[in-house]
């Protein structure tokens, strides 16, 4: 009898602490290279190593099919191959790393080949973004921009409790974690200023989000139920969709977000399968009113994911926690998210990346954008060494993290980081 790959009682021939986020139970996929071997390609994450996928491939250990689905410089490839192939695959991976399994364990020459050490990786843009979209689905973050913005009266407009609401953003300026994002240009027009001016944005801040990686195309003008989005969710990453509030403030009216959220998106090298979150599903927020029939769900669809944001400033040794918040929160679901964005008609790719929106909760420490943080500034944050922060300065650098917390073992997605470089 095979042991499921998310089974808390697997252990790896790798020795791996137990506080680290990519134990045998997680086994996410990512892009990666080498110094000695520049060439982009497939690898799983496994302790402090990468199991170089395509090594295994060529030795005739996986077998997915076509022979170099695993060599190329992104995941399309095996994710077009569907559900099916993904299970088996991780299934099989998981089978080759377990620690009374002597196949990969007890072959030195392999393991020399196959076992690269995280140090040495250098991590790419996982797969081909081939379209992005934003999500405005945490009822905590909406509410508190409402507020803000249009009085605790107005805080939802009528249609937010209906329907996940979303802009089509840029899948151009998706990049990797670790990528330096320069501060955005643009028009600013502050309310005490009669004509806009061009230059450098001065409200410049974070989004803290998960992605959804969409692994199965949908047809145009088909809609689709709960267990085909949930099918065509290959996995999720870490997403920062950075934003630029002062530009934003100005161009959003009439037809909303544009150049202040597309200069840059930044997402985490990993991404960790659906497959591997199920032992973590939990039912989310009770929706009200009830959503329309093509919305319902069956099955819980949100994730006791832990999420965490620290910053550094400019000039300082370390960073500081800005924000603990949980995916729990989410009002939509990802799947949700996913069926609401076909329904109309609109064809799905693989490759194509949806954004969550802001995950906030509904306590003041677990505000996911520096805008709520700070309250639209009037009450910045307040850093050790007695520097303050109400939006990001140059030379800021930011890391989120995200986490299932198992029994002995966490099934984690490593970070995304991003510092601030003066805009030209």
């Amino acid at each position: 009898m095979t042991t499921h790959p998310n089974d808390p009682s697997l252990r790896s021939f790798i020795e791996i602490d137990p506080g680290s986020d990519f134990p045998i139970q997680n086994l996410p996929y990512g892009v990666f290279s080498t110094a000695a071997n520049p060439t982009p390609r497939v690898g799983v994450a496994i302790g402090n190593f990468v199991l170089d996928l395509w090594e295994l491939e060529q030795d005739s250990r996986l077998d997915v099919g076509p022979l170099g689905v695993f060599s190329g410089s992104s995941l399309n490839p095996f994710m077009a191959l569907g559900p099916k192939v993904w299970t088996k695959t991780r299934a099989r991976i998981s089978e080759l790393l377990r620690h009374d399994h002597p196949e990969l364990r007890d072959n030195e020459e392999l393991r020399k080949q196959a076992l690269v050490p995280m140090r040495e990786a250098r991590l790419h843009l996982p797969f081909a973004v081939s379209g992005y979209t934003d999500f405005y689905s945490s009822k905590e973050h909406a509410t508190n921009v409402g507020v803000m913005f249009r009085g605790k009266d107005n805080a939802l407009q009528p249609n937010w409790l209906h329907m996940p609401i979303a802009y089509n953003g840029r899948a151009s300026t998706v990049v990797v974690s670790g990528t330096k994002v320069k501060r955005p240009r643009g028009q600013l027009k502050p309310p005490n200023v009669e004509v806009p001016s061009f230059g450098p944005c001065k409200r410049l801040d974070f989004e803290l989000e998960m992605g959804v990686v969409v692994g199965q195309p949908s047809a145009m003008g088909g809609m689709l139920t709960e267990s085909q989005a949930e099918e065509m969710i290959f996995g999720f990453v870490l997403l920062n969709d950075w934003s630029a509030r002062d530009i934003q403030q100005w161009e959003y009216v009439p037809l909303g977000p544009f150049l202040a959220k597309a200069f840059a998106t930044s997402i985490s090298p990993w991404v960790v399968m659906r497959e591997a979150l199920e032992p973590f599903r939990l039912k989310g927020p009770v929706q009200e009113p009830v959503p329309l029939d093509y919305l319902k769900q069956a099955r819980p669809q949100n994730y006791d994911l832990e999420l965490d944001v620290s910053l550094r400033a400019a000039g300082a040794n370390a960073p500081a926690g800005i924000s603990r918040t949980n995916f729990k929160y989410m009002y939509w679901s990802s799947v949700q998210q996913l069926m609401h964005h076909a329904s109309s008609g609109c064809a799905m790719n693989v490759g194509d990346l949806l954004g969550s929106g802001t995950i906030s909760g509904p306590e003041k420490n677990q505000r996911g954008s520096l805008l709520e943080i700070s309250w639209n500034g009037t009450e910045p944050a307040e850093l050790p060494g007695g520097a303050k922060r109400a939006f990001l300065e140059d030379g800021d650098s930011l890391v989120m993290r995200g986490w299932c917390q198992g029994n002995g073992y966490r099934v984690g997605f490593g970070e995304v980081e991003g510092t601030i470089l003066a805009a030209e």
